[in-house]
């Protein structure tokens, strides 16, 4: 796996950039713990200050540094992403690994189940878990939600790679060698997936956190966690583009899509990767 990233990073240059766009927003999010102020903490600076110096990227109406605000908030987005992501691809794998290895009734139970999670429609299961959950509403109870709903499609996908490595030579020769099948499944069969994964990965990051900022803007998530978009929601809630605070919304809305950005151009050089035909038509090795 580490030869295929150290090859993508030495002959994609969609995947080069992606690397540095990401790896500029985890420093800045990393920034957040040398912060001199607390995140939850306002009015220990001066208001609606526009950026400069010594607040390089001004403040907000409560009175908060939007930079080291912002440092929080790339953060914990971030982390809120990559929970959602490695939750939802512990299900994924092991899910569309089983069904694919197992076959038979144990396949179309699991199938079902997966098809199931397919049809369900995501945002307003989410809204509705929060109402139901306003008072208990964390950050963490959110993303558990969100990882138990996003992972039925990648499930599938690895499910049909699985389905292919059964039939090979190597398998059978596990099998008669004596191996278990969780064996045969994490030694033999999950480093074929591991690209599959690492894309989905991206692409579900992405995902989880366009959809936590939608829910965060509109105020069904805990807003007293600092993220992108709380930030978003109490910049609307005082106005700020109309007040001429634009600073407050235009930073975090341009952090979060560098953030995208890099995400997808990781997600697409790695599907390139995965589909000799896109390796061929760009003359990579």
């Amino acid at each position: 796996m580490w030869k295929i990233l150290r090859d993508l990073l030495k002959h994609n240059r969609g995947f080069a950039v992606g690397v540095f766009l990401l790896g500029f927003v985890v420093v800045i999010g990393a920034l957040s713990f040398v912060s001199p102020y607390s995140p939850i903490d306002s009015y220990v600076v001066a208001p609606d200050m526009p950026p400069g110096w010594p607040h390089v990227l001004g403040t907000t109406s409560r009175g908060q540094d939007v930079f080291w605000l912002l440092t929080f908030a790339i953060r914990n987005t971030l982390a809120f992403g990559m929970l959602v992501a490695v939750i939802s691809r512990l299900l994924s794998l092991t899910i569309g690994l089983v069904a694919g290895y197992a076959g038979g009734w144990v396949d179309r139970v699991l199938m079902s189940v997966n098809d199931t999670f397919i049809v369900i429609p995501l945002f307003p299961i989410l809204v509705l878990f929060y109402f139901v959950m306003r008072d208990k509403m964390s950050w963490a109870a959110l993303a558990g939600v969100m990882a138990c709903l996003g992972w039925a499609y990648d499930a599938r996908l690895i499910r049909a790679v699985a389905m292919s490595l059964r039939t090979r030579e190597f398998t059978e020769t596990s099998i008669f060698s004596g191996m278990s099948m969780p064996q045969i499944l994490v030694k033999e069969h999950l480093p074929y997936v591991m690209p599959i994964v690492f894309s989905t990965t991206m692409n579900n990051i992405n995902w989880s956190i366009g959809l936590e900022v939608t829910l965060s803007v509109l105020g069904f998530t805990d807003i007293n966690t600092p993220t992108i978009g709380s930030m978003i929601y109490w910049a609307n809630q005082h106005t700020a583009m109309v007040a001429g605070v634009w600073w407050w919304i235009a930073f975090p809305v341009a952090l979060v899509v560098m953030t995208f950005i890099g995400l997808f151009l990781l997600a697409v050089s790695m599907n390139e990767f995965i589909d000799p035909r896109s390796r061929l038509g760009r003359g990579t090795p």
